[in-house]
């Protein structure tokens, strides 16, 4: 209803939050499913880099790639992005990596260095010969002996400049999937508009389907030599029961209530996938009830108009969240 309406457009919220940082900027707009979005922060020491991209699903379907040490941030994160995504899959890659290296950042593997040593020692025994020192060059060479320890993160330390950067990675994928939902919303305007004046086309030519139906009895008639007056009451019957059977009013009642709401729904800032894939089904429902009853050329070839731009609609429906 309208009053509805005007509590929607009343408590819109012009900035929605994630997290604790609101995105710079939120376009309450039509949405596609499909988007992309990278996002990277710098913290103390160290960068996050957030990519996320998004395809057409029927629920919200997130997918997680992060490393194993930060397995425990999957679900608040989790919660983070959907708030901001209600359809779609995504897929997002989190990276972190330290900005510098210093001492403390190098791990010795003692067991494996004093292995090299043995080996080398069994070596020179088999061969019964000495073999060349060990030097430096020799444990730098043997994989796993030095290593760069960033295996473990400070969950606590990393969490605000991961999140940072999914904030910029959402912001970025918000904002395609908005300019792109404005191009779906342009395009279902049109063929909305489309199916508006083929309805109206066919709720005029509905009008004189008896009156043609009349003519038509009453020229067979006379062409197989049977005189019968127009106000005989057999052929009126038989016009009441063509008249009943070929009733479209109720049809084009709802047409046009549905039409309606297809496009209230187009101006909600609401994600309305779902509400507009469901009233295509019923669109398609009243046109074939009306190709059933019609009993006129122009009529049919007006069905066949209108829902050649219903299932162009159902197609696009299918790309917004």
């Amino acid at each position: 209803t309208r009053l509805q309406l005007r509590k929607m457009k009343t408590n819109r919220n012009p900035k929605k939050k994630i997290g604790s940082n609101p995105l710079t900027t939120q376009v309450l707009a039509m949405h596609s499913m499909t988007g992309f979005g990278r996002g990277e922060h710098a913290g103390d020491g160290i960068i996050a880099r957030v990519e996320i991209s998004t395809v057409n699903r029927k629920q919200a379907d997130i997918h997680f790639n992060l490393p194993r040490d930060l397995a425990e941030l999957e679900a608040p994160l989790r919660k983070i992005v959907v708030s901001h995504i209600s359809r779609g899959r995504a897929n997002i890659n989190i990276n972190i990596e330290k900005t510098a290296s210093s001492p403390e950042d190098l791990k010795l593997d003692k067991p494996r260095a004093l292995a090299l040593q043995s080996a080398i020692q069994q070596l020179e025994e088999i061969l019964q010969r000495p073999l060349s020192p060990l030097d430096t060059t020799d444990f730098l060479r043997t994989s796993g002996i030095i290593n760069l320890d960033d295996s473990s993160w400070d969950l606590e330390a990393v969490t605000p400049t991961i999140e940072l950067a999914l904030n910029n990675a959402l912001e970025k994928l918000i904002e395609m999937r908005a300019a792109e939902g404005t191009d779906l919303k342009n395009d279902l305007l049109t063929r909305i508009q489309t199916i508006q004046t083929t309805s109206q086309k066919i709720a005029t030519a509905s009008e004189n389907v008896v009156a043609r139906q009349r003519e038509h009895l009453h020229s067979r008639l006379r062409d197989a030599g049977i005189e019968i007056d127009l106000d005989d009451e057999r052929l009126l019957k038989e016009l009441a029961l063509f008249a009943e059977r070929s009733d479209i009013s109720e049809e084009l009642t709802r047409l046009q209530s549905h039409l309606g709401r297809f496009l209230e729904y187009l101006k909600s800032p609401d994600p309305v996938g779902r509400s507009l894939d469901f009233l295509c089904q019923e669109l398609n429902r009243e046109f074939n009830t009306i190709a059933s009853k019609a009993n006129h050329a122009g009529m049919a070839q007006e069905v066949v108009t209108a829902k050649t731009e219903l299932e162009k609609i159902r197609e696009q429906v299918q790309n917004i969240e």
